[in-house]
C-alpha cells in the first residue's frame, strides 16, 4: 500500500521558519509532480506549492518569496523550507502526490504561527 507521511510541522513565532517533509512510500507509478496544499479552519483547502519531476515549480501568491519547495526524486521525498511565517499561514498542510491515474494524500501536519 501507499503511505505519504509528513513531518516537521509545529509551532513558531511570526518570522519563524520551519521545514516540512513529506516521504511517499510503496508500490506508487511514475510521479508527476508533488506539493503541499494547507486549510485552514473554515477555509478551503488551497495549493501552496508544486514541483515537478523536471523540477518547475508553482507558488501560490500568499507564500512567495517566503517558502521554497524542492524534492529528491530518487526518495520520493518533497520539502517546504517556509521562512518569515506569518499567523495567516497556519493551518493543515497536505502532502499532494500526483499520478498518471490518481492522487495520493497525506494526513496532513499542523503549523500554528501564533505569538
Amino acid at each position: 500500500q501507499v503511505q505519504i507521511v509528513e513531518s516537521g510541522g509545529g509551532l513558531v513565532q511570526p518570522g519563524g521558519s520551519l521545514r516540512l517533509s513529506c516521504a511517499a512510500s510503496g508500490s506508487i507509478p511514475s510521479i508527476y509532480a508533488m506539493g503541499w496544499y494547507r486549510q485552514a479552519p473554515g477555509k478551503q483547502r488551497e495549493l501552496v506549492a508544486t514541483i515537478t519531476s523536471g523540477v518547475i515549480t508553482n507558488y501560490a501568491d500568499s507564500v512567495k518569496g517566503r517558502f521554497t519547495i524542492s524534492r529528491d526524486n530518487a526518495k520520493n521525498t518533497v520539502y517546504l523550507q517556509m521562512n518569515s511565517l506569518k499567523p495567516e499561514d497556519t493551518a493543515v498542510y497536505y502532502c499532494n502526490v500526483h499520478v498518471l491515474r490518481d492522487n495520493y494524500w497525506g494526513q496532513g501536519t499542523q503549523v500554528t504561527v501564533s505569538s
